[in-house]
């Protein structure tokens, strides 16, 4: 797609030089937020098995989430340019070692106590959706990241959910061609879920694939090509695998189909935000500037996904850390937290595509946008 030449600047948010001890610890305290759902599954998981009535009452913690992130005050402060790195990472490092304790705690549990079985059912959503968005949203994190065992951790927690190949076609795929038709994972204007669903995942891994075969030497070179042994895909593939069939031997059937289900959760999650943080946006400077992905001023999706909301700052400034994201008001604006929206998007696409659309409008972008663009500012 050619690119037409920008024309107009935005200006970068103003933001502080540098945060105190107190505010490092304001902003930290309130990230603990993303603490909640893994530590709801993980108690769950501790003290099966329950009786139905028992049990139940456990997804409170999601109904909880979607309801408080629909009636979430916005949150426009802007983070200091200097803010220590220490205490937020370490919450990284927790909520993958959450991550990794729930997949397997959860295989164990169902081998324990049977398939069929009330729990199964709660675990199914509890871990799914930890899976989502603690286990892969903790990983985007790390693979951006440019210490080689962060990036490592990243793919370790994608593997979690047998999509490994996510950290190489995101990283060097994704926000290379973003808001472009060569770009799978960014959803077009009036696609609706299920179509981007089921054009993504193939696309994403294809993708991913030729990425990889480039990079050791050659894009088409076939499967029993000695090189391919340095393939990353092929190796995440192989690990992953070796994990799930590892639970099959060792706990049952019944373990490998839930870590099936589980992954399989995860991984419409994760779609269906990327379903709408680029939805009907096209992008027109040879950059991702902030008006090339959808942002939420949710406080409570801010929050308790480490940062992930505000995704313009993120595509224009990749490896900046999630506590340090900025708000741009330019960019095009949810109608909900993520929360509230992966629920529109799973339940009430065509509500979604409206109000989508609307905003585009508004703002004169995607189909609405003129010959002009925005200059990606330093």
């Amino acid at each position: 797609m050619a690119a037409t030449t920008p024309n107009t600047e935005l200006a970068a948010p103003a933001v502080p030089e540098r945060a105190t001890a107190l505010e490092t610890l304001r902003i930290w305290s309130l990230h603990l937020l993303c603490f909640a759902l893994p530590t709801s599954t993980l108690a769950f998981l501790l003290t099966a098995p329950h009786r139905w009535w028992g049990a139940l009452p456990w997804l409170g913690v999601i109904v909880g989430s979607v309801i408080l992130d629909q009636r979430s005050a916005p949150e426009h402060r802007q983070p200091a340019a200097r803010l220590a790195r220490w205490p937020f990472d370490a919450v990284l490092y927790v909520l993958a070692a959450m991550q990794l304790a729930c997949v397997l705690l959860a295989a164990y549990t169902v081998s324990a106590h049977g398939f069929w079985h009330i729990d199964t059912l709660v675990m199914f959503l509890l871990v799914g959706v930890n899976s989502g968005y603690c286990g892969i949203v903790v990983a985007h994190e790390l693979i951006h990241r440019r210490e080689k065992h962060r990036q490592w951790l990243g793919r370790v927690l994608m593997g979690s959910v047998l999509y490994e190949h996510f950290a190489t076609e995101h990283v060097r795929g994704h926000h290379a061609r973003v808001g472009t038709p060569e770009d799978p994972a960014t959803a077009r204007f009036g696609e609706t879920y299920q179509a981007f669903f089921l054009r993504t995942v193939p696309g994403q891994f294809k993708s991913a694939w030729r990425l990889e075969c480039h990079r050791i030497g050659n894009a088409a070179m076939p499967l029993w090509d000695r090189r391919q042994l340095h393939n990353r895909v092929l190796q995440g593939l192989v690990a992953e695998w070796s994990v799930a069939l590892a639970i099959a031997a060792v706990l049952g059937a019944g373990a490998l189909a839930f870590h099936l289900l589980q992954s399989l959760s995860a991984i419409r999650l994760l779609e269906a935000v990327n379903y709408f943080e680029h939805w009907g946006l096209v992008r027109s400077g040879k950059k991702p500037s902030p008006i090339d992905s959808w942002d939420t001023d949710s406080r409570f999706t801010l929050y308790t996904l480490v940062g992930l909301s505000r995704h313009a700052d993120h595509h224009a400034f990749a490896t900046r850390p999630y506590q340090q994201l900025r708000h741009w008001d330019e960019s095009p604006k949810l109608p909900s937290g993520y929360f509230g929206m992966v629920e529109m998007v799973l339940l009430e696409n065509r509500a979604f595509r409206r109000l989508m659309t609307a905003e585009l409008e508004r703002r004169k972008l995607g189909p609405f946008a003129g010959t002009g663009g925005y200059a990606l500012p330093q």
